[in-house]
């Protein structure tokens, strides 16, 4: 923390070198500046932006970046701009603290009211660079918009030639919704510790605020649970074809969750249930009303299997399971499935969440889960994620008048694994087939009938794993349309608008080549070379 008297001198400070280096202009709507400002091609975009011609601003081998003195959520934002910066440029850029000194400046005071707990503001001058905001969260969000104001050769790991010029100008931004995320579906197949840690530098460029791991399913169990070690040993050995499988460590688990932290993202963990639990069964057999352990299964259907809702076992493991994941896990939030539930009669699966519900609460956690549990009247607190695709759904209104928030995935929309057209080589397309304009083209605050804006929670883009096994698979179905989804969940609504975007979206084609990201160059996008 910085005393009210030191803070208040930092900002006298901060006015006066805004004032030298030549802040003057305009603002306008990010979606409003002019086509050739490279201020334009921000995405998400921004809240409002202020174009400046002639205080363009040029990175060159003695810069600096310098942060707030005594901060270390400021230092943090450095070492991680430092380290995005380096590889390209071939700059030294010393992360030291300070305030005068030609480079990136990085504050915690002097930020604009408006931009909350994540938001932020960067002027431009031809002396420097200065991000402003009130948290880490809005330094961190503030530099991957710098990142962008920056040539797309930036983003290579390899030394490229310069110059490095910024343009001149300011940006005032800010999120529209808390929850902006996305899933990976481990279960289906598996993804290493590497793998997941490369999606989420991915997601994080484009402010990304949560990552929900689904880490159970019918074809995998994915987390090590220490009082039930045959969930990994036994039902984490397969996946979709009869791959090997893998599964997480609990430090693997908690090296994730803290690499995430870094970035600014937190982790959602999903234990799927009573459905979606066929790896589970396998691997005890007493969770079985039966008593007999079901092969493991290594297809795609879904809606087949259940936890025998009448065997006080099946409470101790969901006990145990989600104490273990709660006690590695230091976000809020334990998803609990609750989808596709159909060997589970109605009665039963009310029994179910009845049970369980109060688990998670004793645990610490709030619960969020699939909309299909909104149907057993959860707590006002507990979280649905809505996947349908259609915007009629009288369960979620009735949950919203409750209380309830809403966490938007139409499957038509945001599930990322649906193919692009018939053509595309992965994928599935039982919800559609889903274009870039097709995940971009709707309003959250408006989409499901009868349910206000002030219960969306956020928004957030699935990733199903059934015919993916590798990074350039998740990428090819991730990009472009997770920024379409990101961008739906941070900017304005008066920010959005397909012509808009698909001009924006176009300049960071040349940034995800420079990067070596695998992405799907559709033909609705005027991707530049």
């Amino acid at each position: 923390m910085v005393p009210t008297g030191i803070r208040a001198g930092l900002g006298r400070v901060l006015a006066a070198l805004l004032l030298v280096g030549g802040v003057a202009g305009t603002a306008v709507p990010a979606h409003a500046a002019a086509p050739e400002s490279p201020l334009r091609t921000i995405v998400p975009a921004p809240v409002q932006v202020t174009p400046r011609p002639g205080a363009d601003f040029a990175l060159e081998p003695d810069a600096k970046i310098l942060t707030q003195p005594g901060s270390a959520e400021a230092r943090k934002a450095g070492e991680h701009l430092a380290g995005v910066l380096r590889p390209s440029t071939g700059y030294r850029l010393p992360v030291t603290p300070g305030l005068v000194g030609k480079g990136v400046v990085l504050l915690l005071v002097g930020a604009d009211h408006r931009v909350g707990a994540e938001g932020y503001q960067l002027d431009v001058t031809r002396k420097a660079v200065f991000i402003r905001a009130r948290t880490g969260a809005g330094l961190f969000a503030g530099v991957q918009t710098l990142r962008q104001l920056l040539p797309a050769r930036v983003e290579a790991r390899t030394p490229q030639p310069g110059p490095w010029t910024v343009p001149g100008g300011s940006v005032l931004d800010y999120p529209r919704f808390a929850h902006r995320g996305a899933m990976l579906d481990v279960s289906r197949h598996f993804f290493s510790v590497d793998e997941v840690k490369r999606y989420v530098d991915q997601i994080a460029a484009y402010k990304v605020n949560r990552l929900h791991l689904h880490l159970s399913d019918d074809q995998g169990w994915r987390i090590e649970i220490k009082s039930w070690p045959r969930l990994t040993t036994h039902g984490g050995s397969t996946e979709v074809g009869g791959g090997p499988g893998g599964f997480y460590t609990q430090e693997q688990y908690k090296e994730i969750v803290a690499y995430a932290q870094s970035r600014h993202i937190t982790v959602i963990p999903e234990i799927d249930m009573p459905g979606h639990t066929n790896a589970a069964l396998s691997s005890y057999a007493e969770l079985n009303c039966d008593g007999v352990a079901p092969p493991l299964y290594t297809g795609i259907e879904v809606g087949f299997s259940s936890l025998c809702i009448d065997k006080e076992i099946t409470y101790q493991f969901v006990d145990d399971v989600i104490g273990e994941l709660a006690a590695i896990t230091p976000g809020r939030y334990i998803h609990i499935g609750g989808d596709e539930a159909h060997a589970t009669t109605d009665p039963d699966y009310q029994t179910f969440m009845d049970r369980v519900l109060p688990i998670v609460a004793k645990h610490g956690k709030v619960a969020t889960g699939w909309h299909e549990f909104v149907k057993t009247g959860p707590d006002p607190s507990a979280v649905a994620q809505f996947w349908g695709t259609s915007p009629d759904a009288p369960t979620l209104v009735e949950a919203a008048a409750r209380g309830n928030r809403i966490v938007l995935s139409p499957a038509n929309r945001a599930y990322l694994d649906m193919k692009y057209h018939k053509d595309t080589p992965l994928g599935l397309s039982w919800a559609g087939y889903v274009e870039v304009r097709d995940a971009y083209d709707w309003n959250p605050g408006s989409y499901l009938r009868g349910v206000p804006e002030s219960a969306i929670h956020g928004v957030e883009a699935p990733l199903w794993s059934e015919t993916l096994s590798e990074s350039a698979h998740i990428e090819y179905m991730a990009f472009p349309r997770l920024a379409a989804i990101a961008e739906l969940g941070w900017s304005p609504s008066a920010a959005l608008g397909w012509d808009g975007f698909r001009e924006r979206l176009a300049a960071q084609g040349p940034r995800w080549r420079a990067a070596g990201v695998n992405f799907y160059a559709s033909a609705q996008v005027p991707w530049q070379s």
